[in-house]
């Protein structure tokens, strides 16, 4: 369906300046781009002192060999939230992809029949809305080294002076004087300045063709170098109608000729059912007051906390971000364990595949046990989901289409 623009409130701070690149350029896609910066990031990523105590990097939870998610298959067979560098603190959701948030819009509105949607934006619940530095990645990269249950960092100056006496501090430093022309990055008393930027080389990593790779099959299929199996074929054509998949994760060249992107960055609540073996559950009071009682409010919660927005709160209630299918069933091997859905409920690409088929079906469910309600009944999702009559052979086509997204593919 056409959408209309109705807002985009991007209340960016003067720290966009930081969005200057070499010869003065201000796109910021061309920042993104920069190689020099793409290097530095990768090296923030991966590095694993830039926690208290030091041991948590982003690669912890976003690594590459699993479609930059959660690495541990043991992990994703439980609970599926990773432990932060303090092992006893626990997140809320599992760890998304870090792949292709980059293309993420600002987080903003739209109007659908008259409806105001929620688009843009990273985190499961939207938070990293880009109104910062002008990226969501960025701003989305900027989090966890703040938060107490991730890499629990004091603050902006702890990650500065990390980054600043590391083994890369010269890199970091040569690399600022080039692409902003500041002489010295580690004697400057801006932090937030400096915390930008090592957001945005974060970004600039995860936008490289090393994390953004599109070298999926159904790529190289778009490029006519390579073909779909009889089955992938057939798994395609559910994708685009009877299964309904197309309508949240569309697999359309773009107008002028960009890959899909296998989300159209809208919220959804699918009726997914709570984890039990959440951890997030146990985590201290001071982090989690509510224990095994807490419902995950998502995206509402998030615009509770938005002036401008929290009118919509109640509406968006139990809403999470539509993840990009891209890399859906990359794995280490057959036998690794990924999880899926925002709380990591499903275990398999075939038992959510289920999910979305039979939700709503009497007496359904996965292995003999019977789907249990959805965490949050508000606002669910009975349009692209919870009946589609799909056989089992259907099943099984969607799910091997779905595994021609997987970056890596030699044609």
């Amino acid at each position: 369906m056409k959408k209309k623009t109705l807002l985009t409130c991007i209340a960016i701070s003067t720290a966009l300046i930081l969005v200057l690149g070499p010869a003065g350029a201000t796109d910021l896609d061309h920042l993104l781009d920069n190689k020099d910066l793409q290097q530095l990031g990768k090296l923030l990523y991966f590095d694993e002192n830039l926690s208290s105590p030091a041991g948590q990097s982003c690669a912890t939870c976003h690594a590459p060999e699993a479609g930059w998610t959660g690495p541990e298959s043991k992990i994703n067979k439980a609970g599926s939230v990773y432990p932060g560098a303090i092992e006893t603190r626990f997140g809320n959701r599992k760890p998304p992809s870090a792949a292709y948030a980059t293309v993420a819009p600002p987080f903003h509105t739209e109007i659908e029949d008259g409806e105001v949607l929620f688009m843009g934006g990273n985190f499961w619940d939207g938070r990293a809305t880009a109104w910062k530095l002008g990226n969501a990645a960025a701003d989305q990269a900027q989090g966890p080294f703040l938060n107490p249950l991730e890499h629990n960092l004091a603050d902006a100056k702890e990650l500065v002076d990390n980054v600043c006496k590391s083994n890369y501090a010269s890199t970091f430093k040569e690399t600022i004087s080039k692409v902003w022309r500041i002489k010295d990055i580690c004697s400057s008393d801006d932090i937030e300045m400096t915390y930008g930027i090592i957001g945005l080389a974060i970004a600039a990593f995860e936008n490289s063709t090393e994390v953004n790779a599109f070298t999926s099959k159904y790529d190289y299929y778009l490029k006519g170098k390579a073909k779909l199996t009889a089955q992938e074929k057939r798994g395609l054509k559910l994708f685009e109608e009877k299964g309904k998949c197309a309508d949240c994760h569309p697999n359309k060249p773009g107008s002028n000729g960009e890959p899909p992107l296998f989300t159209d960055f809208s919220y959804d609540n699918l009726g997914i059912p709570k984890n039990p073996e959440l951890p997030f559950y146990k985590t201290p009071a001071e982090f989690n007051p509510y224990g095994p009682n807490w419902i995950d409010p998502g995206l509402g919660g998030f615009l509770k906390s938005v002036p401008q927005y929290s009118m919509f709160a109640a509406a968006n209630y139990g809403k999470h971000k539509v993840p990009t299918l891209r890399n859906v069933d990359l794995r280490k091997s057959e036998d690794f364990v990924k999880a899926y859905g925002h709380n990591g409920y499903f275990k398999s690409l075939e038992e959510i595949t289920h999910f979305y088929n039979t939700r709503d079906v009497k007496g359904a469910g996965w292995k003999g046990i019977p789907w249990p309600g959805p965490e949050v009944v508000a606002n669910l999702n009975k349009e692209e989901l919870g009946n589609l009559k799909l056989t089992e052979d259907e099943e099984k086509d969607l799910v091997e289409f779905m595994k021609t997204l997987s970056d890596g593919y030699t044609p």
